[in-house]
């Protein structure tokens, strides 16, 4: 079920771009300066990623409108927010955004349900979009909205706090690294939840994180900003592919790929997962999921190697027939990031550059890709 989230007001003022997301901000600091350009999905989650200081929080108080560029340019969805041409800015108390932090800031002597409540206020009872209580059902805080902040747990802070942005019913959703204060166990427990607000709400969500597993995890659309600038922006999974990125997340390139589950080993405890566009499987260890079910793994490039014939008597789990797309050197002369195409999607194999000339790689060439290691990061 898809819910929608927002109605265009009559009186909102409109560009010719519908079902997007387009800005433009140069912004100049001391010692820093900011200098975007975006053309994002109107659905879906669209991720900044880029080290610390590389203009993602930045980037992000442009969007909520709480930074004011003096050469910037915002529409989303066919609403004008703001454009220095013509001298209009939106200020940020009028726009539709629910701000998501690293800390849910959530009012300590109110109880769930009045924090909740309080999103509510931020605009009339006509114009709400998103109830209560399926705010509540989203994010799983049912059992929580009788107590004080101070007896949740940090993922639970965060998810009453996800919840109190969602009550705004906002056309757009910020999240500032939402889980970089939790632990691990914390993040594992938040996680499911965003694919929630993902796949049943038509929201568009901008997310930022440094964290290259949220974002093969979640995103849709990913922007790379390095030092206040746009290297790469695009759909996640071909992004990820751009021959003249091969280190977007720096240990080693890597691939997202999707599939369905169609069967699963209870002998081995295998999970068998159906490529697009093709008969060919994956398997990877993992608990029995219902069939039909589509699921997102990653494939490390460092996890990826190829053969001219198909091994016999072999200890790696997944033997794929690929076909050569493309490569480039990595690390000087050592190796080289071979990108090959398997069923209906693409990964990245990084073998030694004598390797390269021995199985005298070619485009277009039929081989077999070894894949290691397949780590499951999501199901919808």
């Amino acid at each position: 079920m898809i819910w929608p989230f927002s109605r265009r007001s009559a009186a909102a003022r409109t560009v010719a771009v519908p079902g997007a997301i387009q800005a433009r901000f140069k912004v100049v600091h001391s010692g820093f300066s900011l200098d975007v350009e975006l053309n994002l999905p109107g659905r879906g989650i669209s991720a900044l990623f880029g080290h610390s200081g590389s203009g993602k929080t930045s980037c992000l108080r442009c969007f909520a409108g709480l930074d004011r560029p003096a050469d910037g340019y915002l529409q989303v969805n066919g609403e004008l927010w703001q454009d220095s041409a013509q001298g209009y800015f939106l200020p940020a108390h009028k726009r539709s955004i629910g701000y998501v932090f690293q800390d849910a800031n959530l009012f300590s002597h109110l109880s769930v349900r009045r924090n909740l409540e309080f999103g509510l206020k931020r605009i009339p009872a006509a114009g709400r979009q998103i109830p209560l209580a399926q705010a509540v059902e989203l994010l799983g805080i049912g059992h929580l909205l009788e107590r004080l902040p101070d007896k949740l747990s940090g993922g639970e802070r965060q998810r009453v706090g996800i919840a109190r942005a969602l009550l705004s019913s906002p056309k757009l959703l910020l999240m500032d690294e939402p889980l970089a204060s939790l632990d691990l166990k914390r993040k594992l427990e938040v996680m499911p939840y965003l694919e929630r607000l993902h796949e049943e709400l038509e929201i568009p969500i901008i997310y930022v994180s440094h964290s290259p597993d949220e974002v093969a995890r979640l995103a849709d659309h990913l922007v790379l900003l390095e030092d206040g600038q746009v290297s790469a922006s695009g759909p996640l999974k071909p992004t990820l592919l751009r021959a003249d990125l091969p280190f977007v997340f720096e240990d080693d390139a890597e691939a997202v790929v999707e599939g369905r589950v169609t069967a699963h080993d209870q002998a081995y405890g295998l999970l068998y997962m159906q490529l697009p566009d093709s008969t060919i499987q994956l398997r990877l260890p993992h608990a029995p999921l219902p069939l039909g079910k589509s699921v997102r793994v990653k494939i490390k490039a460092r996890d990826v190697s190829l053969s001219l014939q198909q091994a016999e008597d072999s200890s790696v789990l997944n033997l794929l027939p690929a076909r050569v797309v493309d490569w480039i050197n990595a690390e000087g002369q050592a190796h080289v990031l071979v990108r090959v195409q398997v069923g209906g999607e693409q990964l990245i194999a990084r073998i030694t550059r004598y390797s390269f000339d021995r199985l005298n790689i070619q485009r277009d060439q039929p081989l077999w890709a070894q894949v290691k290691s397949v780590s499951l990061l999501s199901s919808a």
